[in-house]
């Protein structure tokens, strides 16, 4: 029902600067909440940052300041600003919709969907 694109990713030098987007297609009614999680090797996919329907937003305490979630309701599609990147933000970065509302065979459904990912490199 869904369908996540993600970009933006690449490799920057500590303290430059990424912008990643996803955007959603597909039929559906609505979004309740994006947002965007990591993954190192070795490790679990954690929450980096997610934003509302009604823009309320949550960030993970080694991002704060840092990183910037916004999201364009009219294009279906989340953003992640980050800056000031270090070594340690190094991941696989992979973009959710959440409650997803959409209908199927007359019954309305929710269900959460995930992009392919999008690898994050910050070294020298």
């Amino acid at each position: 029902q869904v369908q996540l694109v993600e970009s933006g990713g690449g490799l920057v030098q500590p303290g430059g600067s990424l912008r990643l987007s996803c955007a959603a297609s597909g039929n559906f009614f609505s979004i309740n909440t994006m947002g965007w999680y990591h993954q190192a090797p070795g490790k679990e996919r954690d929450l980096v940052a997610a934003i509302t329907r009604a823009g309320s937003t949550n960030y993970a305490d080694s991002v704060k300041g840092r990183f910037t979630i916004s999201r364009d309701h009219a294009k279906n599609t989340v953003y992640l600003q980050m800056n000031n990147l270090k070594p340690e933000d190094t991941a696989v970065y992979y973009c959710n919709a959440g409650e997803v509302t959409y209908n199927s065979g007359g019954r309305w459904l929710t269900g959460d969907y995930w992009g392919q990912g999008t690898q994050v490199t910050v070294s020298t």
